[in-house]
């Protein structure tokens, strides 16, 4: 249920397996387009995918909700957007189960229902359950399994991971409904962790906690590095060799963004917040990833104090390089900022420019890099698309690199 980015690669990798899936939407253009073969999203490999299962038939999509009946798993995989106040608005989730709940009324047999959009933890146990039960009049742990299964997908890479999973968790409400899980990753080679439900959602939402925690702290020892004249790349590098620190995610640049990890921060925030604690560590995770792409702009401005009537160049408007994601990207607040000081804006990102348009449609979009850096007074880097590492594309014009992927003539970095 739900034909996004985690239902997408979650169902065609599962169809990849040899399973029989169908994928329920209530867009009828995207399901639409779905069986015509056109994906709504990028991401490396899935197009390829969905042409493969739907020749096999393996995969379709619909949006006739009754296709529960013919299955023996539900996947609720519809979105937890976040509320004005960072909590996760769980609208969809109960109407997916509700749905889900009037569809397996008419069912004979026993049937599990897993979770694996983020939700806040405890969502499973109560606000699903419920839906389930009041909507079936059917016995969660009798007639219908019930379980809590996160992905942990990074955008731009999404199959290989979920082919190459570092660990597969499963909650459940019992033995059973986990058993039925664990037999679908069955050929997995991975360790594979049953628990509650309510742990299994935690271990999602404590992950990218982590991992935006760990985004933030480099990221702020990268300004205090750019103060003291040090470039904290070296620095990074002599810290990976410490087992306890590791290599990976110790590239400063200018903020984090996407679909999980700012939500979820705010979200398990918000959570606190309702339970009468105060998150102080994740707070600031969060105001230190707010402000650092406005680093970007201080930059400029230093070779350039007056930005109104300059040509900028806004090089990458996806969060993230391979995919065209451009939620809570770092783009928009350097173009936000941009344009408010009067400065012309010109952007070029390979694959996410029409979704940076429905929010943003005033500024230039270029054809290609080349085309965009051509006229500019100077070019800020935001995303690490490969080729913006070539030199040769900038000449001597002004480069503010917010992701440490080339160096040029004329050439200041955020943290280095």
């Amino acid at each position: 249920m739900g034909a996004g980015y985690v239902g997408l690669v979650t169902g065609l990798c599962f169809a990849d397996m040899g399973n029989n899936i169908t994928c329920i939407d209530v867009v009828e253009t995207r399901i639409n387009d779905l069986n015509q073969g056109r994906m709504p999203i990028y991401e490396k490999g899935l197009e390829e995918l969905l042409k493969k299962h739907l020749a096999s038939g393996n995969f379709r999509a619909t949006k006739d909700i009754n296709a529960i009946i013919d299955s023996d798993v539900t996947f609720i995989c519809v979105g937890t957007p976040s509320r004005s106040d960072g909590s996760l608005d769980m609208t969809f989730v109960k109407k997916a189960a509700e749905s889900a709940g009037k569809v397996l009324k008419k069912k004979a047999g026993y049937h599990v229902v897993v979770v694996k959009s983020t939700v806040t933890p405890t969502t499973t146990e109560t606000l699903v359950l419920q839906a389930l039960e009041r909507t079936s009049g059917k016995k969660v742990g009798n007639d219908l399994g019930l379980a809590m299964n996160p992905e942990f997908l990074k955008e731009g890479v999404a199959v290989a991971d979920f082919k190459s999973p570092d660990r597969i968790i499963i909650g459940g409400i019992d033995h059973r409904s986990q058993a039925v899980v664990r037999s679908l990753y069955s050929s997995f080679d991975c360790p594979m962790l049953e628990m509650p439900l309510a742990t299994a959602e935690m271990i999602k939402v404590a992950s990218n906690s982590f991992l935006a925690t760990k985004i933030s702290f480099v990221n702020e020892m990268g300004n205090i590095c750019k103060g003291l004249g040090i470039d904290f790349r070296q620095v990074a590098e002599g810290m990976g060799y410490d087992q306890r620190i590791g290599k990976l995610f110790l590239r400063s640049g200018c903020g984090f963004g996407g679909s999980c990890f700012p939500k979820d921060v705010k979200g398990i925030c918000a959570e606190a917040k309702r339970r009468k604690m105060d998150p102080i560590l994740l707070k600031a995770v969060l105001k230190v990833n707010q402000t650092q792409p406005l680093r970007l702009v201080k930059l400029l401005e230093k070779h350039i104090p007056k930005l109104e009537g300059k040509h900028i160049s806004v090089l990458g408007l996806a969060f993230k390089p391979d995919t065209d994601d451009v939620r809570e990207a770092s783009s928009w607040a350097v173009v936000t900022e941009l344009l408010r000081q009067g400065a012309v804006v010109s952007a070029y990102d390979p694959k996410a420019m029409d979704n940076f348009r429905k929010g943003c449609p005033d500024i230039r979009y270029c054809g290609s890099a080349k085309q965009c850096v051509k006229d500019a007074d100077a070019v800020l880097i935001v995303t690490e698309w490969k080729e913006f590492a070539d030199p040769t594309l900038y000449g001597d014009k002004l480069v503010i690199d917010g992701r440490g992927i080339t160096k040029t003539i004329n050439y200041e970095g955020i943290c280095w």
